[in-house]
């Protein structure tokens, strides 16, 4: 994988090389859109778990911090040793340890860590007594998903261990935190339960006689339109790369275009059957050009049948199946020659599909086909603007 950097601004981006496909990473969006979203929170966290959801964590970590971010957070201690080596030296937080784990590196790095049951707390601990400093964690509850965090009734349990970690100097609690199970709606009824949850989690962590200064809840949905759920700090990760789980504020920007160039052009008649298993048969003289990206670069088997690419400015459909290395395009009368450039996924500023019809097409997330964007794909990079002052989004009705 080969990265560079290109100029900023939408003209010229998808032409930036004629003999390979490029995902260009747009800086530039994802610095507009920490400005919107950090105007509307108390507090941002931006989450570049994931390789910064496929962009590159160290890059979309420093846009978002020089405009308006306030912290950083990961999956994993991996990621955030990462982020640490590259030189970012912001407010981290890792929430998805396993329990029973080395947690050493959070305390030589000044990583603060999740803790949802008192098994990660033994381990904050005794990496904090290891090496003879303070450990810095988030209490984690369950709000409702039954997944991550600490199931209800074994919370109390959790804040008296955590205070008395605290009395004997390991610990410093710094933060009580949840997830919505509803995170990607702006139903305030569906994630009333879960907000009375987190509201009576932190009442406990209280009553044990914790005073963390910081209470986090929602994500970017939250940050849209959903201000109950947002508390001292809002968790930012898919609004940052341009993806509005809510589908209702167009204001966000996309931050990654994936472009390739046509390698072979044929001419063929009607009854012609097209790559595996003959699924596409032309049903009149067409012409097929032919893109090097398959599904080992990201695009998904299961939008065969169903996606098309922008090429000359209009729409084509995808002709057969998404192979591994390559797909066929029926690009119909349009007067194409190998060089030419495809725009396969768009940022919305075009004609050219969306990495959310993307998805509808392979019936998933935009998020799982963003973060598996291929490391085939040559990268060209925008690089964001000057910073400037984040202004707050208007809320939706």
């Amino acid at each position: 994988m080969s990265t560079t950097l290109c100029p900023p601004g939408a003209a010229g981006v998808a032409a930036v090389d004629r003999t390979r496909p490029v995902l260009t990473v747009r800086l530039d969006a994802v610095a507009h859109n920490t400005r919107l979203l950090a105007g509307s929170a108390r507090r941002l966290m931006a989450v570049v778990k994931a390789d910064g959801f496929g962009l590159g964590a160290v890059d979309v970590a420093r846009t978002a911090l020089g405009n308006g971010a306030d912290a950083l957070g990961v999956a994993t201690l991996t990621e955030a040793v990462e982020l640490r080596l590259a030189g970012v030296d912001a407010p981290l937080l890792s929430w998805l340890d396993a329990p029973g784990a080395d947690l050493s590196d959070a305390v030589l790095h000044g990583v603060d860590v999740a803790v949802p049951s008192v098994a990660h707390l033994d381990a904050a601990v005794a990496a904090a007594r290891r090496l003879g400093r303070v450990v810095h964690v988030h209490l984690y509850l369950d709000c409702g998903a039954a997944r991550d965090g600490c199931p209800p009734e074994l919370w109390p349990g959790l804040c008296t261990a955590a205070r008395r970690a605290e009395v004997a100097g390991t610990v410093r609690v710094g933060g009580v935190m949840g997830h919505l199970a509803c995170a990607a709606g702006l139903d305030v009824e569906a994630n009333a339960a879960a907000t009375v949850r987190f509201v009576r989690g932190v009442e406990h962590a209280h009553a044990a006689g914790l005073r963390p200064a910081l209470r986090h809840l929602g994500a970017t949905a939250a940050v849209l339109g959903l201000p109950a759920a947002r508390f001292d700090l809002s968790r930012v990760g898919a609004g940052l790369v341009g993806i509005d789980p809510t589908g209702r504020f167009p204001v966000l920007r996309a931050a990654a275009q994936v472009t390739a160039p046509v390698v072979q052009v044929r001419d063929v008649g009607a009854g012609v059957g097209v790559g595996y298993d003959h699924t596409y048969v032309t049903t009149a003289p067409t012409r097929l050009a032919l893109l090097p990206l398959g599904y080992a670069d990201g695009l998904p088997v299961t939008a065969s049948g169903r996606a098309e690419v922008l090429v000359h400015g209009r729409r084509r459909p995808l002709a057969g199946r998404v192979s591994m290395d390559q797909v066929v395009v029926d690009v119909g009368d349009l007067s194409v020659r190998p060089g030419d450039v495809v725009t396969v996924i768009g940022t919305g500023d075009d004609a050219a599909p969306t990495l959310t019809e993307w998805a509808g097409w392979a019936g998933t997330l935009p998020h799982e086909l963003l973060t598996g964007l291929g490391r085939r794909l040559v990268r060209r990079v925008v690089p964001a603007p000057p910073t400037s002052r984040p202004s707050a989004l208007e809320e939706h009705p």
